[in-house]
Parts: C-alpha cells; sequence; structure tokens
C-alpha cells in the first residue's frame, strides 16, 4: 500500500503557497544578513526580554541589530578575521545571541556549549573545534578553564559579564563592555559568507566517547527559518517564552526563526518559568516532552489538592471529554492506532462527539480554563521536539485547548525534518517532512526501502542535512550514503498520509533472551500516565523480561499514603503524628507501583506479553541535568543511568 498522494499534495501545495507569500528571506547567503532586515522592518518592537539577565536587560529590534553589529566590529579591532573559529560558552541570556550572531557577522564559524558542561568536555570542544578565541560567560568558568587554554591556541579572551578582567601575561581579556567599546570606534567591515561555510559547531552529547561536532551551515540554518514557516505562522509582536539551552539546535533554530517574523522573546528558566508565564502571557513557547509533561503533573496535583468532591467532578469532566477527543478523532480520521476506520464508524463516532461537545465545553468553561491559565491563557501553539509525546499528553492540551504542535529532527538536521500541520494535526506522528526534504523508511539489515506502514530505519535527505562531523570523516561516511540520505538513528513508521510515526531508537532496542526486540520509550510513555511515576526507565538487556527504574511523584505517593494512615519515610521529613512511617520497599508501596505499571502498560495501544514490566526499582534521587543523568533537553541519558545503577540492574534479575 502506497502512501496517498492526495494526502501529501494537500500538504505541498499548502506549503508551497505559505512560503510564496511569506518568504522574505530566501535570496540571503548567510544567516547574520537577517538582523540589519528586521531592524527596518520592526525597529521599534522589542526583540528580546532578559528580565534574569546579569545584568537585565529589554533590547528593541534596532537595538539588537546595532548590538550584533557593534560585537562583530570589536572582534574584528582586536584582529579576529573572516572564517575565524570561536568557542562560545554561555547559556541563555541577550548577550550570548549578540555575541552569537556577533561572531558570524565578523564571519567566525563558533562552536557552542552550555556554561555549565564539564571542564574536561569544554576543554575537548575548545581544543577539536581549532578555536583560537574564546568567549566565556563569567571569570569563574575562565578560571576554571584556565590551565587548559595554556596548550591551545587561544590568544583573546572575551567575557559575556561585566566582571573586572584578571590580569594574564598570556592572554588578552576583555569584558562585554569594553569589547563594544572598541567596537563603536571602529567601522564594521562586512565579510564574504558563502552559504556552505559552517556557521556552527554544535557538540553531541558525549555519552559513549568524546563528543562529535556537527557542522551546520548558513545554508543549513537558512533552510529552516525560510521554510518552518508552512508550519507555524507568527505575527510581529507575538510574545515567546524560551526556556531551552539557547545554544541547542532546537532552541537556537526556533530562536532565529520567530525573530526573524517580528516576535518578542523573552528568556526564562525552570526557576521562573511560572511567574514568567503569568506575566509574559505567550502566544508561542518552544519545549520538550519533560517540560509538557510537568505542566500536566502541576495541573494533576492542583486537581489532587481539592476535596473529594470538587475531585470526583473534575475527574467526571476529564473522562468525558478523553471521549469526546478520542470520538472527535476518529471521525476525522486523526487516529493513529485505528489506520483503517470504517464509515459507518466514523459516522458512529460523529454523532457520538456531537453529544457529547456540549458537556466538553461546559468542562471548559468550569474547570480546564483555569488549566490553560497554567500557560498564560492566550497561547496559540506550543511547538514539542526534542523527543516523542506521549499520547496521554497530547489528549490532556486538546482537552484545555492548547493546540500542542510536534516536530522532529535532530542536531544533525539543523534540527527540524518533519512537524504536524495545525491543519492535520495527527496526534501519536512526527509530522509530514518540512519543504524540501526527504523521508525513507528503509530495513535495518538490508538498507532497502520499505513500503507504506513497514517498520525499519528512519533516513532523511533534504538542504538541512549537515555537512558532516568536524575532523572525523569516518563517522560522516558512517552517517550520511554517497546519496545524502542521512541515518538517523531512529526507528519508525510512514503512515498512509505521509506522517512520520517514530517508535523508538535504534541503539535504545532492548533484546530479550526470547528474541523479542522491545522499544522502551512507547513503553515509558504509557507508564508516566501514572499519577505515581515522575520519571522512568525500562532495562532489561539480554534478560527474561523487562525491568525498571521508577522516580516516584513522592507528593502524590504522600497522598496516598495519608489516607490510609501512613507516611512515606525521606529524608528531612518527620511523619505526622497519626501516621506510620513506612519505606519505599514496603509491600504496600510496592503493590501499588506494581499495579500501576501493569495497568498502564497493558492499556497501551499495541501491547504484547513481552512488554510486561518485571522487577522493579524505586529511586529517590530524580534525573536531572545537575547529577548527569538527563540531556540539556531533558531526555534520559540512557547508558550513563545504566552505568550509575549497574549493581542494582544486575541484582533485579537475580
Amino acid at each position: 500500500m502506497s502512501v496517498s498522494t492526495t494526502a501529501l499534495q494537500e500538504v505541498r501545495q499548502r506549503d508551497r503557497a505559505r512560503l510564496e507569500a511569506h518568504n522574505p528571506y530566501e535570496r540571503l547567503q548567510a544567516l547574520h544578513e537577517i538582523w540589519p532586515i528586521v531592524a527596518e522592518k520592526y525597529g521599534d518592537t522589542v526583540a528580546l526580554n532578559d528580565p534574569h539577565g546579569q545584568p537585565a536587560a529589554t533590547l528593541t529590534y534596532r537595538q539588537l541589530a546595532e548590538a550584533i553589529r557593534t560585537f562583530a566590529s570589536g572582534l574584528q579591532a582586536l584582529g579576529v578575521e573572516n572564517c575565524a573559529h570561536v568557542a562560545l560558552f554561555a547559556d541563555n541570556s541577550h548577550r550570548w545571541f549578540i555575541a552569537d550572531q556577533g561572531i558570524m557577522t565578523a564571519g567566525g564559524m563558533n562552536a557552542v556549549r552550555s556554561a555549565t558542561a564539564d571542564k574536561e568536555e569544554l576543554a575537548y570542544i575548545a581544543e577539536h573545534s581549532e578555536s583560537t578565541v574564546l568567549v566565556v560567560e563569567t571569570v569563574a568558568l575562565l578560571n576554571k578553564l584556565r590551565d587548559s587554554l595554556d596548550t591551545l591556541p587561544i590568544a583573546l579572551v572575551i567575557l559575556l559579564s561585566d566582571e573586572e578582567p584578571p590580569e594574564d601575561k598570556s592572554l588578552k581579556i576583555l569584558n562585554f563592555n569594553q569589547l563594544m567599546a572598541l567596537g563603536t570606534q571602529r567601522l564594521y567591515t562586512p565579510v564574504v559568507v558563502k552559504p556552505e561555510d559552517t556557521a556552527t559547531l554544535i557538540y553531541t552529547s558525549g555519552t559513549t566517547g568524546q563528543p562529535k561536532g556537527v557542522m551546520l551551515s548558513h545554508r543549513n540554518l537558512l533552510h529552516q527559518i525560510n521554510t518552518l514557516e508552512s508550519v507555524v505562522q507568527p505575527e510581529p509582536g507575538d510574545r515567546v517564552v524560551g526556556i531551552l539551552p539557547s545554544w541547542h539546535s532546537f532552541e537556537r533554530t526556533a530562536e532565529y526563526f520567530l525573530l526573524s517574523r517580528g516576535c518578542t522573546q523573552t528568556y526564562s528558566s525552570i526557576r521562573h518559568l511560572k511567574a514568567d508565564l503569568k506575566a509574559t502571557k505567550p502566544q508561542y513557547m518552544v519545549g520538550v516532552p519533560r517540560l509538557w509533561e510537568s505542566i500536566y503533573e502541576g495541573a494533576q496535583k492542583q486537581f489532587r489538592d481539592q476535596s473529594p468532591g470538587k475531585q470526583k467532578l473534575i475527574f467526571t469532566f476529564f473522562g468525558l471529554s478523553q471521549r469526546y477527543v478520542e470520538n472527535l478523532w476518529r471521525w476525522q480520521d486523526m487516529k493513529i492506532d485505528e489506520p483503517s476506520i470504517s464509515s459507518v464508524t466514523r459516522l458512529g463516532s460523529g454523532v457520538a462527539a456531537l453529544a457529547l461537545w456540549p458537556l466538553h465545553q461546559l468542562g471548559k468553561k468550569l474547570v480546564y480554563g483555569k488549566v490553560s491559565e497554567a500557560t498564560g491563557g492566550q497561547v496559540k501553539q506550543l511547538i514539542s521536539g526534542g523527543g516523542s509525546l506521549a499520547r496521554h499528553i497530547d489528549i490532556f492540551f486538546e482537552i484545555i485547548g492548547v493546540q500542542l504542535v510536534v516536530g522532529y529532527g535532530l542536531t544533525e538536521t539543523a534540527p527540524v525534518l518533519s512537524a504536524r500541520r495545525p491543519w492535520r494535526n495527527l496526534r501519536g506522528a512526527a509530522g509530514q517532512p518540512i519543504p524540501f526534504t526527504e523521508i525513507k523508511i528503509v530495513d535495518l539489515e538490508t538498507r532497502q526501502e520499505l513500503p507504506q506502514g513497514g517498520q525499519g530505519l528512519v533516513l532523511a535527505r533534504g538542504p538541512q542535512i549537515m555537512a558532516g562531523y568536524y575532523r572525523n570523516p569516518e563517522a560522516t561516511q558512517k552517517a550520511i550514503d554517497p546519496e545524502g540520505w542521512f541515518d538517523t538513528g531512529d526507528l519508525g513508521w510512514i503512515s498512509r498520509d505521509g506522517n512520520v510515526v517514530l517508535t523508538g531508537r535504534a541503539k535504545d532496542t532492548i533484546v530479550l533472551t526470547n528474541g523479542e526486540n522491545i522499544e522502551p520509550q512507547p513503553i515509558e510513555d504509557a507508564c508516566i500516565r501514572s499519577n505515581y511515576i515522575d520519571q522512568i526507565m525500562i532495562v532489561g538487556q539480554d534478560q527474561r523480561s523487562l525491568g525498571a527504574l521508577i522516580v516516584p511523584n513522592v507528593d502524590a505517593l504522600q497522598g496516598w499514603a495519608a489516607g490510609q494512615s501512613l507516611f512515606i519515610a525521606v529524608p528531612g521529613d518527620d511523619a505526622p503524628a497519626n501516621c506510620i512511617a513506612i519505606t519505599l520497599d514496603d509491600a504496600r508501596v510496592q503493590k501499588l507501583f506494581r499495579d500501576e505499571l501493569a495497568r498502564e502498560v497493558k492499556d497501551r495501544p499495541g501491547y504484547r506479553p513481552d512488554d510486561r514490566i518485571g522487577p522493579f526499582r524505586l529511586l529517590l534521587e530524580p534525573f536531572s541535568i545537575d547529577n548527569g543523568l538527563l540531556t540539556q533537553t531533558l531526555k534520559v541519558r540512557r547508558p550513563v543511568v545504566t552505568s550509575r545503577y549497574r549493581d542494582m540492574i544486575d541484582a533485579m534479575f537475580v
């Protein structure tokens, strides 16, 4: 069965019409050429709002373009030449953006990473990228790296802070204001940059060896800016809240695109997000599945804090609305787990949705409106990437009336390959290819292309595919074949209307002793539906059954325990006088989680007996960026977690 040409033609026609009507940057040669254009177009519209920066700042488009050019002029005044390699180690702030685009405006290529990364990783990136200039966030970071710089060809260091530069005989060190002062005294000298020139090196997480430097060209990045209009249509002045790392390809490309359309970007953080959403009331927000899960969990906590009567009312409405949504999707032929719905079934679902619609609207008025206020109450779209989205999260945002658009891509693809369109938002899918992008599914062993519906390895080809891995031709050759097809490492299939449906990572596949291959991600997505499970990682390679490491939702668990006059003993908390303290090993707690796992896994579409989770262990320490168990985009670093808990995992299967 072939992919429906009608459905694909509709998407391509809509994409073409949108791009023909609104594609102001298609003739540009380099990314940084955008900023003088937007300064002219949007002038005094606020571009960047950085309320928590050091210092805090608000910049209009005109001010931002001027600051970028002044930064570039300052670099030129210091002798930084066209094509220079600059290591940029800093986190989200208006000065990060000025430095990033200032380096490119001076003709440089930057190698980027978070200021909080390990010293060894930063030193490796500075060395491997052959950087001759270092831009760092603070003096403290410079001091951390100072010993590593003696063996590198770095002679110039720029601080993004206003701190007094330390005395150093072998390094010229300037702070941000000193560099900008130099830039104001010198006219900017335009540089020649070609589309194929490398704009940035983004180093992938080094979970299994040294990180690889992904070479993204100006052409790669401009492709994204010129085509994402087919998915998201922001208006000048629309407000955006940014929380992901600015140096990461997903947030970075989103910022470039949204700013090229005249939006106002506010930098936030996990600590300030709740207040910033309330104050900013954004129209757009870019995030990863874990962020949307946290909003869902926050709503669930609010529900549990209500009286029993109110809880019953809330969950009754949610149950009715879920039935409404399921029937609506079936009527619209948008159920990815039901690819062949008969006309009779569709009609019945349409009638059911129509009957449930008034109750759903009443739920919106009484319950869901308050929940959507958690996002500021004025969201046009939430844009999700960086991992697959659990089905119950999709349903939740549909119920509360907040549109969630999901995209798919990798750092190596700049990053977007496909995205769900607002008019064809097929839940459970990763969307249809964006313009000028090809995606196909091949057999893992033979690499022969599979027919529509066949599950295999996802390959992609298009203008956004990286040039390769810097100074690593062997890895490049392995990732990109002679015909330009990039091996994503993801497993999936293509629906009849051309949507990419991801099922897991080829290297994450767990093989049981009976030979069954299990993709852990869909099972994990199902399990975190439970109110009592905050994080989970499936294990079981070469075992008879699957196992799991679980980080419980302690608040929900304490609520359950209180209902039985119990208290979960956790460090720092004392049991109430009328409660009995128990541990996570208590048989009652273990039974609770066993029942939760069994229910959620069995309720998952496509359940097989081998999906059943056998042994599990409960962990009080969450997976986090700080302890190295999550990536910067909040994905579990499976090899690192496995290594850290190796003894526990082995003991589970004894």
